[in-house]
């Protein structure tokens, strides 16, 4: 091994898992999209106006934030009357921060 060359190290994961988990790393890569899963995950169906409450976050930048997601599938939305209602689609999302949260180095 030269000083240029790097152990190989194998971590175990394939190329689609680790396709999948850097999709969400890049979409969920901001604090209040972080704050957007972990609340969403505890209290599934919540209405933009109780996010931007719960969150204290202008409902226009959540806006911004919640229609990213939901375009990347992270999100699913259904609207009642005049409010949209938001949920997590993609529940691997809460797996991947949960792994994030209990790394020592944080």
């Amino acid at each position: 091994m030269t000083a240029t060359t790097a152990p190989s190290v194998d971590m175990g994961l394939s190329i689609e898992k680790m396709e999948k988990v850097a999709f969400i790393l890049k979409t969920t890569a901001h604090p209040t999209r972080i704050a957007i899963v972990q609340l969403l995950a505890a209290h599934d169906g919540l209405s933009v106006t109780d996010i931007s409450e719960r969150l204290n976050v202008e409902q226009s930048l959540l806006s911004h934030h919640l229609t990213g997601m939901k375009l990347k599938g992270i999100l699913s939305s259904h609207r009642d009357g005049k409010n949209i209602f938001y949920s997590l689609k993609m529940r691997e999302v809460i797996d991947v921060i949960q792994c994030l949260a209990a790394c020592t180095f944080l």
